[in-house]
């Protein structure tokens, strides 16, 4: 069972607690406790079907819990003070629907109106998101990159203290996406939290402070990239480059160090050990010197990490 984060739920900018939503007999989320600090980037992955967007929906407020409690910004999702909270909430769905006779500019202007957020903000979140120049044109011109983009800016609108992100980067370009993460990294410098989902978990390995895996509607497991890799206990994979004629010196003293047996290679050994015999390799293989040609080593990835919880 994961266990709950660090953050207090008075604390927590979002705080799940019992939550599960059921639809007959498909229990699309089914009991989930969760805190999210405030300030936090915070990722949330699991397969298709896993719960993640009912998950976004409820905390938002669209969709109604079956059963638990749900806080996020200091209000009780449902609640009467849930209605100004939502103001300051943002939310990209995954899959972005705007009018297509609209221009960019006119589709932030009739979001800022539903949304009760000043008009001014409109252009400033156009140019926040690289679309100041297509600002007049009508969005049925606008590739799915620059629609998705247009999303993120409509999210950004009323100065959110909460933001709600559900595959962000799908269309977007590589540049694009390092665009998106430095403007997610000015908006966490300024204190807002951030919750993202991503079937590009390479995406956010490197991106996130912790994460949640979610499975069969359940959280799995919490915690940073690194605290994953330890609870899973995955191997560290050393790859060595040695001479042929080292190679069996080389595989001896690593043996004798952690006990298991190097696999040879095309340029010289593999060597899968548990992560608390790191040192103990390093320091079998100062002794060779020069003899050793060079030596990496692999973590795993979120990816692994992933399929370690939730297969």
């Amino acid at each position: 069972m994961a266990s709950i984060s660090p953050a207090s739920s008075a604390a927590a900018a979002v705080s799940l607690r019992g939550v599960a939503k059921h639809y007959g007999a498909v229990h699309a989320v089914d009991g989930v406790d969760l805190d999210i600090e405030r300030g936090e980037l915070f990722g949330l992955i699991g397969h298709n079907g896993a719960g993640k967007s009912t998950l976004f929906k409820m905390m938002l407020g669209l969709v109604p819990p079956t059963r638990g409690e749900i806080t996020v910004g200091g209000a009780q999702v449902g609640g009467r003070d849930f209605r100004a909270a939502r103001r300051h909430l943002g939310y990209l769905p995954e899959n972005v629907v705007l009018y297509d006779n609209l221009s960019g500019l006119e589709t932030l202007r009739f979001f800022a109106r539903l949304k009760g957020a000043p008009r001014a903000q409109c252009l400033p979140a156009l140019e926040r998101v690289g679309l100041a120049h297509a600002g007049q044109r009508p969005v049925r011109e606008y590739s799915k990159g620059m629609r998705q983009r247009l999303g993120f800016a409509q999210a950004l609108l009323g100065a959110p203290q909460v933001l709600f992100l559900d595959e962000p980067t799908s269309g977007l370009d590589p540049q694009a996406i390092r665009d998106f993460y430095a403007t997610l990294r000015e908006l966490q410098a300024g204190g807002v939290t951030i919750v993202i989902t991503s079937h590009i978990l390479a995406e956010l390995q490197e991106r996130v402070g912790r994460l949640a895996i979610l499975a069969a509607g359940k959280v799995q497991a919490v915690g940073s990239v690194q605290q994953l890799r330890e609870q899973t206990r995955m191997p560290l994979v050393f790859e060595l480059q040695v001479r042929a004629a080292d190679a069996p010196a080389a595989a001896e003293a690593l043996l004798q160090a952690t006990g298991a047996s190097a696999t040879p290679t095309a340029t010289g050994l593999r060597l899968a050990c548990p992560r608390e015999h790191k040192m103990a390799v390093l320091a079998a293989l100062a002794p060779l010197g020069a003899r050793v040609l060079d030596i990496k080593m692999h973590e795993p990835s979120l990816e692994d990490v992933f399929f370690g919880f939730a297969d």
